[in-house]
């Protein structure tokens, strides 16, 4: 797909961005003329993303983050701060999965894994990075959530229970932010070729790719300024 500068000289910071979904964001995002800043826990798929984008005349910058501790996220926002200067798009993407056993039976270690990184570290990457856009009176803030945010999931319960979570903060803090010009938005997709999801039984081709995510992300950060969508719900055309 060819470049195009429509999102010159704004900065947009992908959590996870090392794979996946997260990925496939950023090179999107670096197609549209942003400055993609990649964060994520594991620095050999930060940079292997990095290096597609600036292999197709992209900018990327990597900066590790572990988005469920707060001391890394503030290390990362004064880290972005000191060589950017601002985030203009925040893409809240991060997540793990918790699939294949019943609530009683759920060590709560693993609750705790899943709640504080799909939910804890979303508020964490706000707490940390909306003064940013507040001081400049405009930005976007779209979470990745999920179907699973929406609809029962049968041994999935604490995943199912940190995408409903998000949901209404999302829903909450674009009520905040709409009178400094933030934009909050909130995709949820359904199954997605990944290696989040659980494939069980499902054929690849017809899930969601992680480009078709990353498409809707490009929709929203170019939607003309008076608008925004605030809930996108995106499913496979054939079911998997």
């Amino acid at each position: 797909m060819s470049r195009n500068d429509y999102l010159s000289g704004q900065v947009a910071l992908i959590t996870g961005a090392g794979r996946g979904i997260g990925a496939a964001i950023a090179r999107r995002l670096s197609r549209l003329g942003a400055i993609s800043v990649l964060c994520g826990r594991t620095h050999s798929a930060l940079e292997s993303t990095s290096q597609a984008i600036t292999q197709s005349g992209g900018e990327a910058k990597t900066v590790f983050c572990d988005v469920g501790k707060l001391q890394s996220v503030q290390n990362a926002a004064r880290q972005i701060e000191a060589t950017l200067g601002r985030v203009d798009i925040l893409v809240n993407n991060a997540g793990v999965g918790g699939f294949g056993a019943p609530l009683h039976q759920l060590p709560p270690e693993e609750w705790d894994h899943i709640l504080n990184t799909n939910l804890r570290g979303v508020y964490y990457m706000t707490r940390a990075f909306v003064p940013m856009m507040i001081r400049a009176r405009s930005g976007n803030i779209i979470n990745i959530s999920s179907l699973a945010g929406k609809n029962p999931l049968p041994n999935g319960a604490a995943y199912a229970a940190s995408k409903w979570g998000l949901n209404g903060l999302s829903y909450s803090l674009a009520e905040e932010l709409r009178g400094y010009n933030i934009r909050v938005s909130l995709i949820c997709p359904g199954s997605t070729n990944t290696d989040l999801s659980p494939h069980a039984g499902q054929d690849p081709a017809k899930m969601l790719q992680p480009e078709d995510v990353a498409h809707v992300v490009a929709m929203l950060v170019t939607q003309n300024p008076q608008s925004f969508v605030s809930e996108i719900s995106l499913r496979p055309t054939q079911k998997p």
